[in-house]
């Protein structure tokens, strides 16, 4: 018994999903409650605020472990590597009203989350609700299951049998309570609220901490000023999240409350607010446009949908309803990737409506809520998805690094003052007051203020930021995938050519626009019918393929016709009709009566159309090769493959067409898709030219020379793709490409994979490139491992990654083409290349890409949609120009992040210093002297040193990642030591001076002004000793404070110019011309304070006169500090070469997986196989015996070795 509440007391939620959480669930005690009580007061709070920063913590002290069914508070974990902790109550909703007896719910239901929720016999329902989706305990499963969505374990025929004509009113009652309302609801959080949680951050719970021990010593102004820093900050921040909500309010709230007609099993149809619906609801769709306020599966009729909210592409999408499948697997599975056309999606606006011979158009409601695709777009801005960058790991090790520091300098602190015998208050105050010097409050703010200036000159070339955190990102990149069409190429296509085909020979090209008619026949009526085109405003809207090619024809469509076909309703048809530039054609029109829309999955389309007093047919177009397989071998001409190949190997887009007849008596809806696309007859080519656009060949090449890998993602032919990679230059011709072609051995479980050389031409053994293996790794691309780039189809992908999971890393290091790709397979393929090490930019414009751009470390759309909510950045002007100008825009907010953590570390550590060189003798800096270098100083220059904008030309290397990397260290080190080193010879040297006094403060002047005649009266001379002696005392003036005030100043000077770094990934420092001038004015302002002996002005400032000479020496010292750390950073830290060298010396290899795998794939002699062909049984015993070298084995051997 005492094992089963551990055993039970951890599970998973949303197991395999993006958003998978590990849950474990506790039960409060009164006594460790009252505990906790009694200590937030004695605490002052401070208890609290740590359990608010780490709620595991005030779980596991307030509650004990139990199982998860006994469980009141549950404590949830991300999956992730930030191992994310939430808490949440568990809470009890009552279902008792709608429940009166035992076969009122439970005989209808039994296979339902609705009734396996049910505790009985409380009829009380156990929820969570976890990131705005409600979660609730199944009695039976033991288990948490999110509810708000149709179960997936509906057959096709399940989903008609059951929810066909809709859920009694008590079912749906039920339905209503556990599953909550319908609505995308996001409040306009209040501003109050925002406030709160912006101010209890613990960088401004530090600030406050800080602002109070420097009331408490009197040091007002920076207090404030930090004070009116944070507000505006603070402000700022919450100004800008207001905003966001209000924004996002907005979005949704629009489809919250609409009037919608649903189906009631046994009471017919009823009007009700859309916030009412739950899944398995029957929405009746009525003519005319429509918001869908929720997902639902189309179960008959048809419609045409705008989905540009969700996807970016404002063509009308046209959904078909779900067959009546009888077989024993799930709807979802069953339709496999194409269940899409047959959802409509929540927030989609739905143009058009065809009922089918059923009368009306009918939908059950799938989803509700924040379960929706919309609530899930709205759920991903909410809650976006951490992003794990080294820089940003890297900086809280720093500033624990500073932390750990300051603990030394407060134990000095205690010891120096407390021998002393100072007053315990004071002791306290001075040590804490360490922590606030050796750690910048300021560090935050300096950091966004660059990413801010980036963010403003990206705006002003036209590229948006949504989450300026990846901008830094940006500057990591080493390879970008792009989508070929309307990303590489033109969006539209021309029409090139036809090429007909008839009695299996292909018969004269018919070219565009030269020839003018198109002949009449099975051809022209395909191009004529075979699309999912409709009329919407006046203007013909679809596919920009299927608009070219119905223009061609000349012919119209004429939309507002019904269609009255035999022993059938009236149903809403397109027509299509000679237009007035037709040529003459036999017939007065054709309808377009059922359509099977294009999928990429099948990747085709089908429709069944009639002409006018004929019999129906179906025609099909589509990617030919599909086509082809479909079509009756007889038809297809024998030259087919070679004909196809050398009109994709000219980069040509080819679209296969074929047609077959139908017999008349079947109703077209009844037809299933493998009945209509069965034994067909083959029609032709559709040669399509697609053009590269003008800036596509200039940005490849100039990411090329940075050595950014360009891959190419695209839903086309292979060959076709190839051949623009060759134009653009992906490819260079001197390249050969390998085919790698992946298939399921039919019959068995088993795969085979094969290597074979799409050029016929023999290229000289790519192995010859000798000076290749000469230049550091990843400089050049390909490296070292041949002149050669793999092409592979989705499908291949598929096979390999689960056939072959040990290949596909060293197929994707020289992988370049990837065609036939799904939107599922570009995200795998982006997550694949991630798990290499490579950093991932994926620059696409349209729907299918939205997944990838979601994934990618730095995702850029060219779509000005709202759908662009899934990219991080979206580019204004279509044109991959903007990827470039992003990596420069990164490079360069990279570097200026190191510049100013340098900074900030450098001007704390040196203020940290002179104030412990100080407290040695008892003193310390001055509050104006504080003010002066807080203020005046670093606050001007953590403003102004990011002004300097990214470097034009891409180098052939990124800036580091890491903070904690060696030339960042020993850069920070080396300044310090060099800081240190001054300071300390300039306490000491003053010492030893011959008009040093360590009472009397105005001993130098005096000794300067008095030496030769000594006639000051020893009355006057006694009393001005007193005055001084007094003033030290109360005051900081000394000789030394004078000294190491202005040495540590003006070197917070000289270390903000060396460390403004120019080339090779910023402008040059001279360019920040608002940066060169306040350097000179606070230099300016220095040494007027150095020179200047006005007494006002000294006695403000704390500091005291000393001889010219001495002046001129810290000048000196200076100088030298100058010349030495600037030496330094440019001949060692900045030095490339040297650092390769060491590189080379102590034979470091880079921990990237895709390096260390170069590097193995180049001792191969026997890789890439080529023209040979290998299975995936014995390939798996290869792997383990001569192989080896490839898996994951050797980096952990050559882990070992570094």
């Amino acid at each position: 018994m005492g094992e089963n509440p551990a055993k039970n007391h951890y599970a998973q939620l949303n197991q395999g999903e993006e958003n998978e959480m590990d849950i474990y669930g506790y039960k409060t005690q009164g006594w460790r409650k009252a505990l906790c009580i009694a200590g937030y007061i004695l605490s002052c709070g401070a208890l609290r605020l740590l359990f608010y920063w780490k709620p595991e913590w005030d779980v596991w002290i307030n509650c004990i472990q139990c199982s998860l069914e006994e469980a009141d508070i549950v404590l949830l974990r991300t999956t992730d590597d930030f191992r994310t902790y939430s808490r949440k109550t568990v809470t009890w909703i009552s279902v008792s009203a709608f429940i009166k007896s035992r076969s009122d719910y439970a005989a209808t239901e039994e296979d339902s989350i609705f009734s396996k929720a049910i505790t009985k016999p409380s009829l009380q329902v156990r929820t969570i609700q976890v990131q705005k989706i409600r979660y609730v305990w199944n009695v039976y499963a033991k288990q948490f299951q999110k509810v708000g969505v149709l179960e997936d374990h509906y057959t096709c025929s399940a989903v008609h049998d059951k929810f066909g004509s809709g859920l009694t009113s008590n079912e749906q009652n039920v339905r209503r309570v556990i599953c909550g309302p319908n609505t995308i609801d996001v409040p306009v959080i209040p501003v109050w609220k925002l406030l709160i949680k912006e101010v209890l951050n613990p960088f401004y719970v530090f600030q406050l901490f800080s602002v109070c021990l420097w009331f408490a010593e009197d040091y007002m102004e920076y207090a404030i000023a930090i004070i009116v820093m944070s507000l505006l900050s603070i402000f700022l921040t919450v100004y800008d999240l207001r905003k966001q909500s209000i924004k996002l309010h907005r979005l949704v709230e629009s489809h919250n409350n609409i009037m919608v007609t649903v189906c009631r099993n046994k009471e017919g149809f009823q009007e009700l607010e859309s916030h009412h619906l739950v899944p398995g609801d029957m929405l009746i769709l009525k003519e005319g446009k429509t918001l869908l306020p929720c997902d639902a599966i189309l179960l008959s009729g048809q419609c045409t949908v705008n989905e540009s909210m969700l996807t970016g592409e404002s063509i009308p999408v046209t959904k078909i309803h779900l067959p009546r499948a009888d077989n024993f697997k799930p709807w979802r599975v069953y339709c496999a990737e194409d269940y899409r056309k047959h959802v409509l999606f929540c927030g989609t606006e739905v143009l058009q409506t065809k009922a089918d011979d059923r009368g009306v158009v009918k939908a059950v409601v799938l989803r509700t809520g924040f379960n929706t695709a919309k609530g899930d777009l709205v759920r991903s801005i909410l809650y976006p998805k951490p992003m794990n960058f080294k820089l940003y790991r890297d900086a809280l090790r720093f500033l624990m690094c500073l932390i750990a520091f300051a603990a030394i300098g407060m134990i000095y602190t205690v010891c120096v003052f407390a021998l002393n015998g100072e007053e315990t208050g004071e002791v306290v105050k001075k040590a804490l007051d360490v922590i606030t010097i050796a750690v910048p409050p300021a560090l935050p703010a300096a950091l966004t203020t660059g990413i801010i200036y980036t963010q403003q000159r990206l705006k002003k070339k036209g590229i948006f930021c949504i989450s300026p955190q990846r901008i830094n990102m940006c500057g990591q990149l080493n390879l970008v995938c792009f989508d070929k069409t309307g990303t590489l190429t033109e969006d539209g296509l021309d029409l090139w050519g036809l090429l007909p085909s008839e009695r299996n020979c292909f018969q004269d090209i018919h070219s565009f626009p030269a020839d003018h008619s198109l002949p009449w026949g099975p051809v022209f009526k395909a191009l004529a019918v075979c699309h999912s085109l409709i009329v919407w405003e006046g203007k013909i809207q679809g596919d920009p393929l299927d608009v070219k090619m119905f223009e061609a024809t000349n012919w119209v469509i004429d939309d507002s016709s019904g269609h009255q076909t035999e022993g059938q309703g009236s149903t809403h048809a397109t027509v299509v009709r000679p237009g007035l530039k037709a040529t003459t054609a036999p017939v007065k029109g054709i309808t377009i009566l059922h359509q099977f829309p294009f999928s990429s999955a099948l990747q085709r389309m089908a429709v069944i159309a009639q002409e006018t007093g004929g019999d129906p047919e179906a025609f099909i177009k589509g990617a030919p090769e599909t086509v082809a397989m479909l079509c009756r071998a007889e038809t297809v001409p024998s030259n087919f493959e070679s004909k196809l190949l050398l009109y994709t190997a000219q980069g040509f887009r080819v679209i296969g067409l074929a047609c077959k007849s139908l017999q008349a008596g079947k109703p077209p809806a009844a037809l299933t898709r493998e009945e209509v696309e069965s034994d067909l007859t083959f029609l032709g080519l559709l040669i399509m030219e697609n053009r590269l656009k003008r800036e596509t060949k200039p940005v490849l090449e100039e990411l090329s020379a940075a050595c950014i890998r360009s891959v190419m993602v695209t839903g086309d032919n292979i060959q076709t793709a190839v051949t623009v990679a060759k134009n653009a230059g992906m490819i260079a011709p001197t390249q050969r490409v390998i085919l790698v072609e992946a298939n399921k051995v039919p019959g068995s479980f088993s795969a085979s994979i094969t290597w074979k050389s799409l050029e016929e031409n023999k290229i000289e053994d790519y192995r010859s490139v000798e000076d290749d293996s000469q230049t550091e790794p990843g400089i050049r691309l390909p490296l070292g491992s041949g002149q050669y780039h793999f092409a592979m189809s989705g499908k291949s992908y598929q096979i390999v990654a689960q056939h072959f999971r040990h290949l596909l890393p060293k197929l994707l290091l020289n992988g370049t083409v990837f065609a036939r790709m799904s939107p599922s397979q570009k995200s795998s393929l982006v997550e694949e290349f991630q798990k290499l090490d490579y950093f991932v930019g994926m620059c696409g414009d349209g729907a299918n890409d939205c997944g990838a751009l979601k994934v990618a470390h730095a995702g850029i759309s060219l779509s000005e949609q709202e759908a662009s909510v899934a990219s991080p950045f979206t580019s204004r002007t279509p044109s991959i120009a903007c990827v470039p100008e992003l990596i420069r825009e990164g490079r360069a907010a990279l570097v200026t992040s190191f510049c100013m953590f340098k900074y900030m570390a450098l001007y704390s550590t040196i203020q940290y210093l002179g104030v412990l060189l100080l407290y040695w003798q008892l003193n310390s800096f001055g509050n104006y002297q504080f003010l002066f270098q807080d203020l005046a100083i670093t606050t001007v220059i953590g403003v102004t040193m990011s002004f300097t904008g990214a470097y034009p030309k891409l180098v052939p290397y990124r800036p580091p990642s890491q903070l904690i990397s060696p030339p960042l260290l020993l850069s920070v080190v080396l300044n310090i030591l060099f800081s240190l080193s001054m300071q300390i010879f300039g306490f000491l040297l003053v010492q030893e001076q011959p008009w040093y006094s360590k009472t009397d403060i105005h001993s130098a002047c005096l000794s300067v002004n008095n030496n030769k005649t000594n006639s000051s009266s020893s009355l006057g001379l006694h009393r001005v000793r007193d005055e001084a002696h007094e003033q030290t005392d109360n005051g900081f003036k000394s000789y030394e404070n004078t000294t190491v005030w202005l040495l540590s100043t003006i070197n917070c000077l000289i270390v903000a110019l060396v460390f403004s770094k120019g080339k090779p990934f910023r402008q040059p420092i001279y360019t920040n011309y608002v940066f060169i001038l306040v350097l000179i004015g606070q230099l300016g302002i220095c040494l007027f304070l150095m020179f200047a002996d006005i007494d006002d002005l000294y006695s403000k400032m704390d500091l005291v006169c000393t001889p010219t000479t001495w002046r001129i020496s810290m000048v000196g010292m200076l100088v030298v500090t100058l010349a030495v750390s600037f030496l330094v950073e440019e001949a060692v830290i900045e030095n490339r070469s040297l650092w390769l060298f060491l590189k080379k010396t102590f034979r470091y290899h880079s921990k990237s997986h895709y390096k260390r795998l170069q590097h193995v794939l180049e001792q191969d002699s026997a890789w890439p196989p080529l023209n040979e062909t290998f299975f995936s049984d014995s390939v798996a015993v290869t792997v383990e015996g001569n192989m080896g070298g490839h898996s994951n084995p050797t980096f952990d051997s050559s882990e070992d070795s570094l």
